[in-house]
């Protein structure tokens, strides 16, 4: 399953929007995204599980990109 994690990028960051990054992940749960992430001290604030006509429509979109972990 390909999930979009939203993020800050350290850990003790407050959450502002224009501050939010994302990324594209292939993961068995949001469990295991954690899991992959967690060397990266990110600031996790949501894990979205992409399917269907929504993932179509990210991966159209030239900002997908799929991390390898």
């Amino acid at each position: 399953m390909i999930y979009k994690v939203y993020y800050q990028e350290k850990a003790n960051e407050i959450p502002v929007r224009e501050n939010t990054k994302s990324l594209y992940l292939e993961a068995a749960s949001d469990r295991e995204v954690r899991e992959k992430l967690k060397d990266r001290n990110y600031n996790i604030e949501f894990i979205q599980l992409l399917e269907g006509n929504y993932l179509a429509y990210e991966q159209a979109s030239p900002n997908f990109v799929l991390e390898e972990i």
